[in-house]
């Protein structure tokens, strides 16, 4: 009794530790069992068998694709082992199974495929029960299966020991067919084996480290795959995938990841999700998706045509399968980006709770892979995201990336374009430098840094130290030195529009005209560096010369809308209205929605067409900017009060028509509205510069509408109601010049509901006053656009002739004069003073202005040259 107890006992600790794979002591046990029961003899040699041959693979492991040949001294011993156990015939059913299946792997190890494959013939894997079987018992099972489908493939399919079947046309292909199902079978049942045996197998040393008091010994992470198992999980989907069987691979991924987790599958499982993410990436569309919970379509266009009716489905099933997650309020994804993107982000879990981050050498090559790993998870969710245009999400995404990222410029790059997406230049720019330290030879590096300095940073002195790396990296940077030197011109011609000074003006101007002469020097062939070579010979009103190289601009690039606007202006700076109205509605015909282009063309039609033509272009912009941005006005909210909801028969209604009534002070739904006004943006753009005043951030942000492109709108909620505020600033400006107060001040609350604190509505509110005759309150109207923009200079120059109709002449002489200084080409401020100097007696003074304004009048373009967008 005690015997048997004390066998029992020895038993049981066998059984654990084959399961934990505690090989180094199951001879041990083996001398003890052996000592009490003489009749487990045999049991012993099939022990020290199967111990000898994991202990050998574990010394030297087998490579993918390769397996030892011919016998290994310790090969042999394990072979007279189980040979010993089999020929006695003393082992029970069992364990007779278990030194069989061990048989048939020591032949795959020693590469006697088709002895191993008659091994598995006489055991006959499917009838071996998985209910109830022991935990090692499981992991026998699945390597045989893995070990089965390892030897079928390399046993040639004609084999007479596989198949009775004669080699023929019809049969034969049948044969092969059915031969390719039997193999893809085999790896399917040993990665759900597997599966179901490393869940047992952890659950039960878990419950036996509870169990035993805590000591020195085995944990879970102890346990590993191995070279069986791993195939088995892994050479299913890759088969399918070799045959061009995509639906049944992303089934098989599918089954494997639905499996609950455990940590020895925790590496296998970030790879086959990084896999399963690429090819839902690269090799599904939304029309072949299907979701996880559904069947797979019979006939997919994923699946290789040429082999329709080849294709494997799964056709077995197992007494015993591994647990799957399950529950009422799991997610489940609806298309193939969503599914993509779950699998990348838990993947991107995976790699940053495992990162190896020490420097210390002997961690080199884990480091390496680590950093491999994560940063192929990151590239693919930059694909993932970046189709969906989650900017934002991917740079978050990339910050937690940055513990991989010392010495690493690749994730460094991919941070700053992913912030400069996301609209984050100011961040963009620092980790910009962060690259240009690391690859100080690249020149498009700091061109992009300067391409946020001057866009919509304005970060002017840091845009010239970037644009000047460019230049001084000479011939290493070959072809970009060129757009080097047109970024720093481009940071020159900004600081002339800037300066308050005339002196610095013109002294920047100088140095941008040199830069664009530079860089068309050394790119003639590119039509940007001609293109802002006129437009700074415009600024600079130097027209004949502008219009010769913007025609040359345009010989290189016949479409360039900018280039197409330049021209127009130009023209209308030489008088030539109607001429640069056809070539402005040429630019709309190809470009319909640059609203740039239209409020030219509002001006434009004013001049030559009558003021009710430019209305009907005031309402096509305001049906383009509905459609373009798809948004809603707030200031329409329940009022229908604008333009686009009044249908305009023909021309003689536009002298009837009427804007609403603004007597009701409800301001209805325009708390949103308000939250976008300048007052917020100040907080926004706070950042811009900090070397510019306050007043000049408005500024910039006023006029950041005067510059929409027509490809796509900028980031950020702001950029649509700043364009529909010009809309409606131009439309009361066409109501003002046909004196009509109050359809200009109707226009001007649209702007005011939108942004209340803008200069440019305080401004036309001033314009509007004087149309009605009041001039105190155009006064008030005009100090309070200045107390915002103190550099506005068509205020300044209402407020000089007011305050000149006051007969305050000093004061309003020294208004006009610093109005000269911030722009000296203005003609209607040179006349101002002029009038001013006049009134005061001094008529010398007075006809050298009046003469300056002739001058300047006769190259004045409709609108200011500076409403081009000067950009990289």
């Amino acid at each position: 009794m005690t015997a048997r107890k004390s066998g029992s006992r020895l038993e049981t600790e066998i059984e654990r530790c084959r399961s934990e794979g505690q090989w180094d002591k199951i001879p041990e046990l083996v001398r003890q069992l052996s000592a009490k029961l003489i009749s487990n003899d045999d049991l012993g040699e099939l022990l020290l068998g199967e111990c000898k041959l994991q202990t050998y693979l574990k010394e030297n492991p087998i490579k993918q694709g390769a397996s030892p040949r011919g016998p290994r001294p310790k090969l042999v011993e394990v072979r007279k082992h189980l040979v010993a156990a089999l020929d006695r015939g003393n082992l029970k059913a069992d364990y007779l199974q278990e030194a069989s299946l061990l048989m048939a792997k020591l032949c795959y190890v020693e590469g006697e495929y088709r002895d191993a494959l008659g091994h598995y013939n006489k055991v006959n894997l499917d009838d071996m029960q998985l209910v109830g079987a022991p935990v090692y018992k499981l992991s026998m099972i699945a390597e045989a299966y893995a070990t089965k489908g390892l030897c079928l493939e390399k046993v040639p399919a004609a084999s007479p020991s596989l198949s009775n079947k004669n080699t023929g046309s019809p049969a034969s292909n049948r044969s092969t067919t059915d031969r390719e199902q039997e193999i893809i079978n085999c790896y399917e049942k040993s990665g759900d084996i597997a599966l179901l045996y490393l869940q047992e197998a952890e659950k039960a040393l878990s419950a036996g480290m509870q169990n035993r008091s805590p000591k020195p010994g085995p944990t879970a992470q102890d346990l590993e795959l191995g070279y069986f198992l791993e195939t088995g999980l892994q050479r299913a989907h890759v088969i399918h995938f070799k045959n061009g069987n995509l639906t049944r691979g992303v089934g098989r991924f599918r089954e494997i990841l639905r499996a609950v987790e455990n940590r020895t599958t925790q590496s296998l499982r970030m790879t086959i999700a990084r896999q399963l993410a690429e090819i839902l990436l690269r090799g599904m569309c939304e029309q072949s998706y299907w979701s996880p919970l559904e069947d797979p379509p019979t006939v997919s266009p994923l699946d290789d045509p040429t082999r329709q009716g080849h294709t494997h489905s799964k056709n077995y099933s197992l007494s015993r399968r591994p647990r799957v997650y399950s529950g009422e309020n799991l997610f489940c994804p609806q298309e193939n980006t969503e599914e993509a993107l779950l699998l990348l982000l838990i993947s991107e879990s995976m790699a940053n709770r495992d990162a190896v981050l020490s420097r210390i050498p002997e961690h080199n090559n884990d480091r390496i892979i680590s950093l491999q790993s994560a940063s192929v998870v990151y590239d693919l969710l930059t694909i993932a995201l970046g189709r969906r245009g989650q900017y934002e999400m991917l740079s978050e995404c990339l910050e937690r990336a940055m513990k991989f990222a010392f010495e690493e410029f690749h994730l460094w790059y991919q941070l700053a374009l992913s912030l400069m997406a996301a609209g984050k230049s100011a961040r963009a720019v620092k980790v910009l430098k962060e690259c240009i330290r690391l690859k100080p030879d690249d020149p498009t590096i700091p061109l992009l840094a300067v391409k946020l300095c001057i866009g919509p940073l304005h970060w002017l002195d840091e845009g010239e130290c970037f644009a000047k790396m460019v230049i001084d990296m000479g011939e290493k940077a070959a072809e970009f030195r060129a757009k080097g030197y047109l970024a720093i011109g481009l940071v020159y011609s900004l600081k002339a529009t800037d300066a308050s000074l005339r002196s610095t003006q013109e002294e920047y101007q100088r140095k941008a005209l040199g830069a664009f002469q530079r860089a068309q020097s050394l790119s003639p062939t590119d039509h940007l560096a001609a293109f802002y070579l006129a437009l700074q010979l415009a600024v600079s009103r130097q027209i004949p010369e502008a219009l010769g190289y913007v025609r040359q601009a345009l010989q290189l690039q016949g479409d360039d809308v900018h280039s197409l606007h330049l021209l127009a202006l130009l023209l209308s700076a030489q008088k030539h209205y109607h001429d640069a109205l056809n070539i402005i509605e040429m630019a709309l015909s190809e470009y319909p929605e640059n609203f740039n282009l239209l409020y030219t063309k509002v001006k434009l039609e004013s001049m030559c067409r009558g003021p009710e033509e430019a209305l009907l272009t005031c309402k096509h912009m305001l049906q383009i900017w509905k459609s373009f941005y798809n948004l809603t006005n707030p200031s329409d909210s329940g009022r229908g009060s604008s333009l686009l909801d009044r249908a305009i028969a023909d021309r003689r209604q536009l002298n009837a028509m009427t804007l609403p009534d603004f007597s009701d002070p409800e301001t209805g739904g325009l708390q949103d509205a308000n939250t976008l006004g300048f007052s917020s943006m100040f907080s926004v753009c706070s950042v811009h510069a900090t070397s510019i005043a306050a007043s000049r951030v408005e500024q910039a942000l006023s006029e950041v509408a005067s510059s929409l492109q027509s490809s796509a709108p900028k980031q950020g909620p702001l950029h649509p109601w700043m364009t529909l505020a010009q809309i409606w600033l131009h439309a009361a400006e066409v109501y003002t010049g046909m004196s009509k107060p109050a359809e200009a001040s109707a226009c001007t609350q649209e702007a005011a509901n939108l942004f209340p604190t803008s200069h440019n509505v305080l401004y036309m509110r001033g314009q509007i006053a004087e149309l009605r005759g009041n001039m105190d309150e155009a006064k008030r109207w005009y100090e309070e656009a200045l107390s915002i923009n103190p550099t506005h200079v068509k205020t300044m120059q209402r407020l000089g002739l007011i305050l000149h109709q006051l007969q305050r002449y000093s004061l309003s002489e020294k208004v006009l004069r610093d109005a000269v200084q911030v722009n000296s080409t203005a003609h209607d401020v040179w006349n101002s003073l002029g009038e001013v100097l006049q009134a005061q007696g001094n008529a010398a003074a007075a006809t050298e202005c009046f003469l300056t304004a002739l001058e300047l009048e006769a190259s004045s373009p409709i609108l200011p040259f500076t409403i081009i967008p000067r950009a990289l």
